[in-house]
């Protein structure tokens, strides 16, 4: 299997305010009580001497809270009070090694309390230094994995690594902004996870032996810590759910299956996991990996769980992963191109416009490695969806569309299509020519509309003719509407000179005219 691959998360240009609340007890903030009180009671100003402008300064000067460390352990097990060191491994005798490198691990089996640094201060750093030990016998010793450490370490790992991970404290966290919470137990769960990590790289461990321990109810706890808050975590589960699905060929299938169920929850019912990136870069290494022709279920995994992975709020914080992931299937099957561009214009966002130009920059990488006998089935589709785009009041969202044009791969797919290309995308180009309030777009669709008239010059001319005929239909078929209009006023204000006439006629016979009183008499 191919190494990780490197991704930059895309982010928005924007920065998105913080959170802001006034309580009662806060400077400007109107309370209960300031509501209650008669007014030039103590305690306040009366009404008509109020700052209007209190109530925003006060918000002004609100401090910003970055997240502060916690411990996200509940199932503390504390040391018995005879916990001491033990000798250092390296000076013990080869006959003493395996029994007290099994110490070590048991020693290492304890938990502590890290939400109050100023406890177990001495036992904590003993734990530190005895799993600072096991990583380097399992790295350098030889004979290290004996038949006893391999269940001994895997309830190490589960003691230190398994957990229910809280609620997140942080709804509106904006990794732009706000620093990522980190695990206060981090300084021992790391040394937990790079035993586990040295463990499963060892060239000496037995598969057949490991499995018995590293089963499906292992992994299924492993992914479910994905979805811890700290990165750095993440990060280290990654790597080793990735030697996991290396070395144990029994459980691919597995973890795939439970990928895919982690990504539907996350899709349909929650929008809500904080390892949908990790995760995805763990993909795009299997997906290098697998065999053609594609499996029917590598292709449904595409279509109905990668695919619907683009309509979800959070997919700024996974584009560039999703989008390795799909090239990847692209570039072992061109036949689901179709599909792929289909769907993505099926999730098209329409009132978001930092996702479509994360969606029109996914579109771009597609299309770099479309085939040109695949780029026929969908061209029509592409290109009407682009001039939606072009035609974007959003500066932005124009833009990145327009630098299509940029893309010589692109630009060749669009001259050997022409005829079908530059009829669609004319008409938009150019009404934005003459009507955007944008200059750098007006210059940029100069441009544009200068490479189809290298292409194609007399189609670019024909289109320009039909542009100008049909503007003139246009107008004259408003002067019609207008002249339409002007012949009802007339027609009306002769009607209404007519009906007063006929009146005036009717009253002036001399016939008097009967009155309500005597209609009544009579």
């Amino acid at each position: 299997m191919e190494a990780f691959p490197r991704h930059v998360s895309p982010r928005p240009h924007g920065l998105a305010a913080p959170h802001l609340g006034l309580r009662p007890n806060m400077p400007g903030a109107v309370g209960h009580d300031s509501l209650t009180r008669p007014q030039g009671q103590a305690g306040g100003p009366p009404h008509d001497k109020l700052d209007p402008f209190a109530r925003k300064m006060s918000i002004a000067l609100l401090p910003h809270h970055p997240h502060t460390q916690g411990s996200s352990r509940f199932n503390i097990k504390k040391p018995p009070p005879d916990y001491k060191a033990l000798p250092l491994l390296k000076d013990a005798s080869a006959g003493e090694k395996p029994a007290l490198f099994l110490k070590k691990i048991d020693q290492a089996c304890f938990v502590f309390d890290f939400d109050d640094p100023m406890s177990d201060i001495k036992s904590k750093e003993i734990k530190r230094a005895a799993l600072n030990e096991i990583v380097e016998h399992i790295t350098t010793a030889k004979g290290a994995l004996t038949e006893p450490v391999y269940s001994e370490l895997i309830r190490m790992v589960r003691v230190n690594a398994f957990r229910t991970l809280p609620p997140s404290d942080a709804p509106e966290f904006d990794p732009d902004e706000d620093e990522p919470p980190v695990e206060a137990t981090w300084p021992h769960l790391e040394l937990v996870y790079m035993a586990l990590l040295r463990f499963l790289e060892c060239q000496e461990l037995q598969t057949t032996l490991a499995k018995r321990f590293i089963d499906q109810s292992f992994v299924l706890n492993v992914l479910e810590l994905f979805d811890s808050e700290d990165p750095r975590e993440r990060d280290m589960l990654k790597t080793i759910l990735h030697r996991i699905y290396g070395k144990f060929l029994g459980l691919r299938a597995y973890i795939r299956k439970q990928i895919n169920n982690i990504f539907l929850r996350f899709v349909y019912e929650t929008e809500k996991f904080n390892g949908v990136a990790e995760l995805l870069e763990i993909l795009g290494s299997i997906i290098n990996g697998f065999a053609l022709p594609l499996k029917t279920e590598h292709k449904q995994f595409l279509l109905k769980v990668l695919l619907p992975l683009h309509k979800t709020k959070a997919l700024m914080h996974y584009q560039a992963q999703l989008a390795y992931c799909i090239v990847q299937f692209l570039e072992k099957d061109p036949a689901l191109t179709e599909p792929v561009i289909s769907g993505m214009l099926k999730y098209w966002p329409k009132t978001n416009s930092p996702k479509e130009v994360m969606f029109l920059g996914e579109l771009e990488e597609i299309l770099d490695i479309v085939d040109p006998a695949q780029f026929t089935k969908f061209q029509e589709q592409l290109f009407k969806q682009l001039a939606k785009c072009v035609s974007s009041p959003h500066f932005q969202v124009a833009e990145r569309a327009l630098y299509f044009w940029n893309n010589e791969y692109v630009v060749s797919l669009i001259e050997e299509n022409s005829e079908v290309a530059i009829p669609l995308m004319f008409d938009a180009l150019y009404r934005i020519s003459k009507e955007h309030w944008n200059k750098t777009i007006v210059a940029l669709v100069y441009n544009v509309l200068k490479t189809m008239m290298s292409i194609n010059s007399k189609l670019f001319d024909d289109l320009t003719n039909s542009y100008k005929a049909d503007k003139q239909k246009e107008k004259k078929k408003e002067q019609d509407r207008e002249e339409l209009w002007k012949q009802l006023d007339r027609l009306k204000l002769e009607f209404d000179a007519k009906l007063g006439q006929g009146t005036s006629q009717a009253t002036g016979t001399g016939v008097p005219s009967v009155g309500p009183s005597q209609q009544k008499t009579s």
